[in-house]
């Protein structure tokens, strides 16, 4: 894609870079209201049937999911035309999703500004290694690869980790601002979550909150991963790196059915989102209808999607992913190498 194109297609998809206060109130009062319905019907559904119980649960984590968007964009600061009110609102569905504001507004901005680069993993995104280094590393950090990338251990306990110990504490070198609110978080968490425990005991709220809180981690964590890791993706070494390559074709068009598409806050539109994070998620699918260039770009769907469970290590000279499966051979062909050229200069000393 020339210069010229590039620039022409973030200034097409700039003009869906401002907020609508109309519209973040609405999304406001149909997500944060029915998950309160919700949860207050799950409870008074006990007295009922657990399983229904249960069912209700599974529909709020939902509105968490949709509530997490509205926290996401407010990190992005595009929630709302005004920033006081994009950090009110964060915090408070920062409190609901157990996630600290100016801490995840740090990594994210950083997720962003590195998405795809080789050379800039770590923060705010999937551990990915490339297949060379893979072959590279000793048994314990492979060990450690394949037990992070295995699915139970990602969608299942990520969403614990996630919530109990990478949310609950600041990075050494965080500032007083991301201090302060983390601070405010955990605090705000332990009052909340104390007062419904005094009030409807301890047995009726984790029958309700931890499948909530689980299902909406799992889903949640399910959505970042396949939005990044998707067939004929996008990965380049600084050198090679280039922003809008990175956000077109780096960030998967994850096409849901609609009923899916208005629980996750159009999200699924994840390269608009990367091309301009500014856009909010109530005008990322106008966004997208209205660049044809963007229509390019990688859709994958609920069954395409499934595939990407397979994909493990990054193949810089197919520029795809592999499976630890395909990979096999080709750790074994060199390990044979390896010990074939060690024999080989022992009996040359000889």
């Amino acid at each position: 894609m020339s210069k010229q194109k590039t620039t022409q297609l973030r200034k097409n998809v700039a003009q869906f870079a401002s907020s609508d206060t109309k519209a973040g109130i609405r999304q406001i009062i149909n997500t944060i209201v029915p998950f309160l319905l919700l949860w207050f019907l799950a409870y008074q559904s006990l007295s009922v049937s657990i399983w229904l119980t249960l069912g209700l649960a599974v529909i709020a984590s939902g509105f968490v999911i949709r509530i997490f968007i509205i926290f996401h964009d407010c990190t992005h600061m595009s929630f709302f035309n005004n920033k006081k009110a994009n950090r009110i609102v964060g915090t408070i569905t920062g409190i609901i999703t157990l996630f600290p504001f100016e801490k995840w507004k740090r990594e994210h901005s950083i997720h962003h500004a590195t998405s795809s680069n080789l050379d800039k993993r770590g923060t705010g995104d999937v551990w990915v290694m490339t297949v060379q280094e893979y072959k590279e590393a000793t048994f314990w950090k492979r060990l450690s690869y394949r037990i992070y990338r295995n699915p139970i251990v990602m969608f299942g306990f990520g969403p614990i980790y996630l919530f109990l110990i990478s949310g609950r504490f600041n990075r050494k070198d965080a500032k007083r601002k991301e201090r302060i609110n983390t601070h405010l978080i955990n605090a705000s968490i332990v009052v909340l979550y104390g007062a419904l425990i005094w009030t409807i005991g301890w047995q009726a709220f984790l029958i309700i909150q931890l499948p909530i809180l689980l299902i909406s981690g799992s889903l949640g964590i399910w959505l970042f991963y396949v939005q990044h890791q998707f067939e004929d993706s996008y990965f380049e070494n600084e050198d090679e790196w280039d922003y809008v390559k990175a956000a077109v074709d780096g960030s998967s068009y994850y096409k849901l059915p609609k009923i899916l598409q208005w629980i996750t806050g159009s999200i699924g539109y994840h390269h608009v989102h990367h091309l301009s994070p500014r856009v909010p998620n109530y005008k990322l699918e106008q966004a997208h209808e209205s660049t044809p260039p963007l229509h390019q770009a990688t859709t994958i769907t609920l069954g395409t999607s499934l595939k990407s469970i397979n994909f493990r290590l990054w193949d810089e000279s197919s520029k795809s992913f592999k499976s630890f499966k395909e990979v096999k051979g080709v750790l074994k062909e060199s390990s044979s190498k390896v010990g074939l050229n060690t024999r080989r200069s022992s009996f040359q000393e000889k």
